[in-house]
């Protein structure tokens, strides 16, 4: 773990000022996204020009320099913003049920598309204002409906009129238009959590910003962000409120992340945790490794990755360098694969990738919870059971579901459908994680085996680079942890279907109904869009 001081030295200087400020920053709406820092700095026109700087100044500047603008951002800075609430979901019985969720406030056009909401700097960065000074039809629209829906940036970035490093009020500097952000953020709970990924070597700034609980205007909820069991060295950013800091109501806080180890993690909110989770307040986060980006020997494109990186350079006697070299292989990348973990031998390779975030809750508990009745812990039995937020046969239905929540209009609620779609002779990664609070969970599944590779975001290997790795037709996780699965569909053709299931009989239910609860459906298909997840025949 780096010291203290080297970890300073780590930071931005936005993220730095933002540490020293805290406590002010803390009681007003506000985003933070640079466009360059000290690790990854933006890409200014070339030949350089005296007038730009690489590196996101905090204002006002006297030196004469402007800032980046969104278009020069540096790739490898990723941004992405949540509202901290409450909102609504429908069961597949047809049940409304109250949450304490997170919603989207950025990467919408994402989100409604089944994929994660970080966004690349250049994309966070859009105004929410036409040339005319009128608020976007896009931004206006706060649920998106469908896929015509395209507006990625943050929602409530506006121009800074108070800017003055360059042109008067025509910068992005993250100030931010509450009205936007109210009209957009309340009610807009999402089932699971918004999906955070980046890849390794990023830096991720991520602003959580809390909107309230408008169905429970006597709470003052305070929210928080943990990356559970992520290995992040700053207590400060962990969010954790006995080590760092929790948000209030009309409040926003930037957490300032590297991304130094690939795999499946988890994320929630640590303000009573038993209560806030059990509510909907939990999600899935993952990262890439450096190995997609080969393109020749595995080995040697991540060994020159890692030595033009300063945040992955590890000397020969730092053994807790957390982005250590595989052994050495000589297999070549293969064409349109990419892989979970940086395994050195193309092992970990696959076609396309599921998130599934196995989930369960009591509706009784989030009943009293809505009408202002005390809430008995002791009492928790979970009666729903989802995979990322919906129950069979809602998993297998494409695109986003959305809920009519109490002000008569539609929010997007559970935006992650379930159904896998393999390319025949292909591999489909799952990134399965337990987000249940009370209860284990298992699936299976028959017909096509599980390659079971990573267990809690760590590749199943021992120190010597020996494979650990197993076989099975089922796994089973506590809350809290995660698995990485290859699903091979070599062999199999177009058109087979399998079905991906909990052999908890219990589990297989909607509360009282039957026919429903953890399962999806598994389809082998004669080609399947990486992004879209589209099968055809």
């Amino acid at each position: 773990m780096p010291s203290t001081d080297r970890l300073i030295r780590l930071l931005p200087l936005t993220a730095l000022l933002m540490l020293c400020a805290a406590t002010a920053q803390a009681q007003s709406f506000m985003v933070q996204c640079p466009a360059g820092t000290v690790l990854h700095p933006a890409t200014v026109p070339s030949p350089n020009p005296s007038n730009y700087d690489s590196i996101t100044r905090p204002l006002p500047r006297t030196d004469g320099k402007l800032n980046p603008t969104p278009a020069m951002a540096n790739p490898h800075i990723k941004c992405q913003q949540l509202s901290g609430g409450d909102g609504f979901a429908t069961m597949g019985d047809g049940t409304q049920s109250y949450l304490f969720s997170f919603g989207p406030l950025s990467g919408l056009a994402d989100i409604v598309n089944g994929l994660p909401g970080t966004q690349q700097a250049k994309d966070f960065l859009q105004s929410n204002l036409t040339t005319s000074g009128g608020v976007l039809d896009a931004v206006k629209i706060g649920a998106p409906d469908g896929p015509t829906y395209s507006f990625n940036g943050a929602i409530g970035l506006v121009p800074d009129v108070q800017a003055v490093d360059g042109v008067v009020g025509g910068e992005l500097t993250g100030h931010v238009d509450p009205r936007l952000i109210m009209d957009v953020g309340v009610l807009n709970g999402n089932i699971p959590a918004p999906m955070i990924a980046i890849d390794e070597g990023d830096e991720l700034f991520l602003t959580l910003t809390n909107v309230g609980q408008v169905m429970r205007p006597d709470l003052f909820e305070q929210h928080t962000v943990h990356f559970h069991g992520y290995p992040n060295a700053s207590a400060f950013y962990d969010g954790v409120p006995d080590a760092s800091l929790a948000i209030n109501v009309g409040g926003s806080f930037t957490y300032y992340y590297l991304a130094p180890e690939a795999g499946t993690y988890m994320w929630h909110c640590h303000i009573s945790p038993p209560e806030h989770l059990q509510m909907g307040m939990v999600g899935q986060l993952y990262v890439r490794p450096r190995q997609n980006s080969a393109t020749g020997s595995l080995r040697n494109a991540l060994a020159a990755a890692q030595a033009n990186d300063p945040l992955a350079k590890c000397g020969s006697s730092d053994i807790l360098c957390s982005t250590q070299l595989p052994a050495p292989n000589t297999a070549t990348a293969a064409v349109g694969k990419r892989y979970a973990y940086n395994d050195g031998d193309g092992s970990t390779a696959y076609d396309v990738e599921y998130p599934i975030q196995m989930m369960g809750f009591d509706p009784n508990f989030h009943f009293v919870g809505m009408t202002f009745n005390p809430e008995s812990f002791a009492d928790n039995k979970d009666k729903y059971f989802l995979l990322n937020g919906r129950s069979y046969p809602d998993t297998v239905t494409p695109g986003p579901l959305s809920t009519q929540a109490s002000d008569g209009t539609p929010h997007f609620s559970q935006p992650l459908p379930t159904i896998i779609n393999i390319p025949a002779n292909g591999r489909a990664l799952l990134r399965i994680s337990d987000l249940n609070v009370t209860e284990y969970h298992t699936l299976a599944s028959l017909g096509i085996r599980m390659h079971v590779i990573g267990f809690n975001a760590r590749l199943l290997r021992d120190q010597d680079g020996n494979n650990m790795d197993y076989w099975t037709n089922s796994i089973s996780l506590a809350g809290g942890e995660s698995v990485d699965v290859i699903l091979d569909a070599t062999g199999l053709t177009a058109g087979q279907k399998f079905y991906l299931y909990t052999p908890q009989m219990d589990h297989l239910s909607n509360d009282a109904e039957n026919f429903g609860g953890m399962m999806t459906e598994v389809n082998i298909c004669g080609s399947v869009d990486p992004l879209t997840k589209v099968c055809t025949n």
